[in-house]
């Protein structure tokens, strides 16, 4: 039986992750799914937001789906998901934007660059260690390569070498790797590729770089197709993925109703793909738009519906 963990999270994950479960349920009433609950309301709760327990029961499960987690400024608060991204060896996020005249994949180094985790505090200062392997830079490199090949596109490889001397070894290997697969690339300093993006965004196919610059670049480009709020993630590793909506916690609207579902919609139609139900996800893309195409909006697009009125809608233009 195909198992999948729900892990809300906080904040409007609360909200989203059960509309986009009950769209995935009731396409695939046959997965048995079980809640893992982790984040800063529990650790208020409790002083843990994850243990050595939670993230076997991650492991227990064919695909997870998460919410959202908010981190406060704490010395001793730990990064929820980026523990669990380490754990589960999560290295590859993906992270699609797609809309009128924009189809990018933006693959994003997940395991180390400046979210390594090496941090420290001294008496005058705070450190960060930011470190770019070889291995580490091949393998993601190897996922941008396989999909800028499947999508018979150009691979954009944004870096700072100009600057940063481990970017240096990023832009290498990833230009190395892909002239080894007979692959179209061209590296692209990630400052002036952030504008061009949103100036020619229709040139743009697979993008891969580095842990923050892939998580800056992605939220850039939200810009071109109504928000943070509509776009979803993959994170995966060799024998784990997570799907996530890209957008945070936003506590500022939790629990008022009005969160936006689709990123989260959006990322458990990239879960269903993963899982081989390809056709199922397509569907729910149909669905979405054309939803949206009739003026079903959440208040960020300019709309009234409620996150869960949205996926009622979604749910009847799907027959289910």
């Amino acid at each position: 039986m195909t198992k999948i963990a729900l892990v809300p999270g906080d904040g409007i994950g609360q909200e989203v992750i059960p509309v986009a479960w009950d769209l995935i349920g009731s396409l695939h009433p046959e997965f048995d799914s079980f809640q893992v609950e982790v984040g800063y309301a529990r650790w208020q709760k409790s002083g843990v937001a994850c243990t050595d327990d939670d993230i076997t029961a991650l492991k227990s499960a064919d695909a997870i789906l998460f919410g959202a987690i908010t981190t406060p400024p704490d010395p001793c608060y730990q990064s929820v998901i980026l523990g669990i991204r380490q754990a589960l060896d999560l290295y590859a996020n993906l992270r699609p934007v797609k809309g009128d005249n924009v189809d990018i994949m933006i693959v994003r180094e997940n395991s180390e660059g400046l979210y390594s985790g090496i941090e420290w505090r001294e008496k005058d200062r705070a450190c960060t260690v930011r470190v770019v392997s070889v291995e580490g830079s091949r393998r993601i490199a190897r996922v941008a390569i396989r999909l800028a090949g499947e999508r018979g596109c150009l691979l954009t490889i944004g870096n700072k070498a100009n600057v940063i001397k481990s970017d240096v070894l990023f832009r290498d290997i990833c230009c190395h790797e892909a002239a080894k697969a007979g692959i179209s690339f061209e590296a692209c300093y990630i400052d002036s590729l952030a504008l061009d993006v949103l100036l020619h965004p229709a040139r743009y196919g697979v993008i891969v770089t580095t842990n923050i610059f892939g998580d800056i670049l992605s939220d850039v480009a939200g810009y071109l197709v109504g928000g943070l709020g509509m776009l979803p993630s993959a994170n995966i590793g060799d024998r784990y993925a997570l799907f996530e909506p890209v957008h945070g916690s936003a506590p500022d609207i939790a629990g008022k109703g009005i969160a936006n579902p689709v990123a989260a919609i959006r990322s458990g139609a990239m879960l269903l793909e993963y899982l081989g139900f390809r056709d199922d996800a397509g569907h729910i893309e149909a669905a979405l738009q054309a939803v949206i195409g009739r003026g079903i909006k959440t208040p960020d697009l300019g709309g009234t519906a409620t996150t869960e009125s949205f996926g009622e809608a979604v749910k009847a233009e799907l027959g289910i």
